[in-house]
């Protein structure tokens, strides 16, 4: 990448507002970094149409048993990875279901893999491992919008009649030309130049948050307000899954307990027990009936 490339990039712009961090009193520095982060929820809000058009495309796949597959380098990267890593505690998601790719493999979510962010080969190799379907859908995310090792992973799901999604924090970025949907989040130079974990970071975050989440959401996992999919496995989750159920089901903490241990720890079952008054199995048959929709079933005939 020339030098004229990357002073083209937003990401990469040396900001006015605070040209001299060196010398500023740690207060000021705090102050300076709060007041430079408020700018990333009104960037991500211009972005809103693009962000529900790439998860309305997400859900219609994942309805069909394709896989959410994200795919990055350095901070993008892990954040693509912290997120797939978080949906099956929270969502009781398979394995396989969401998905996070990383340049340089698991190493490289604690060190710097000199070069795999460049690495078109290493790209090929991760999606090809993954035996991609038409069904999957793979979201780059690249900060500056051009990492090759993301172009070339799209390239790859492309080829596989993958939905492709791209995910930048610069306008007009290359990744645009290798996607089906595209996300351009301009969050402006960073407070501190070119260190695009900062507001990029934080944008690129609550982006993901969104498609995990709202994905999730529309796919079941989700009744009213609660993680009814949780997966409890430690005390502060049982906690969680039990205050579920004590407050849906206006039942005592015991009566709950006894629900979520017949139902093997399933906050969905549990509810399904007590709202009913039936065994695991019949829970079982009940859920299956209507879809795994517990708004047909709670408080009803069924």
């Amino acid at each position: 990448m020339s030098l004229a490339d990357l002073a083209h990039l937003g990401t990469e712009r040396v900001g006015t507002d605070h040209p001299a961090l060196h010398s500023m009193a740690i207060g000021k520095l705090v102050r300076a970094m709060n007041e430079n982060d408020q700018t990333v929820a009104e960037a991500v809000q211009r972005e809103l149409p693009s962000i529900e058009n790439a998860i309305e495309r997400i859900v219609e796949r994942m309805a069909k048993d394709g896989r959410l597959i994200y795919v990055g380098a350095g901070t993008s990267g892990r954040l693509g990875v912290l997120d797939a890593s978080e949906c099956p505690p929270t969502f009781n998601t398979g394995l396989d279901q969401v998905v996070g790719v990383i340049a340089g493999g698991t190493e490289a979510l604690t060190s710097s893999i000199e070069g795999a962010e460049d690495s078109k080969e290493s790209a090929i190799a991760a999606m090809q491992g993954l035996s991609l379907n038409p069904e999957d859908c793979v979201v780059g995310i690249a900060a500056s919008g051009r990492t090759p090792f993301v172009i070339a992973a799209l390239g790859a799901a492309s080829e596989k009649s993958c939905l492709t999604v791209g995910i930048s924090c610069n306008k007009e970025s290359s990744l645009r030309n290798f996607v089906d949907c595209i996300i351009e989040v301009d969050c402006g130079p960073e407070i501190l130049a070119g260190s695009t974990r900062l507001k990029a970071g934080t944008a690129t975050k609550m982006i993901l948050n969104m498609i995990s989440t709202i994905s999730m959401i529309k796919l079941g996992k989700v009744y009213q307000n609660l993680m009814v999919d949780l997966r409890v496995t430690n005390d502060k989750l049982r906690a969680r899954a039990l205050t579920m159920l004590t407050n849906l089901m206006s039942v005592t903490e015991s009566t709950a307990g006894a629900a979520l241990d017949e139902a093997n720890g399933s906050v969905r079952h549990a509810l399904i027990i007590l709202d009913r008054k039936v065994s695991l199995q019949e829970a079982q048959e009940i859920l299956e009936n209507h879809g795994n929709d517990l708004d047909q079933i709670l408080g009803k005939d069924v």
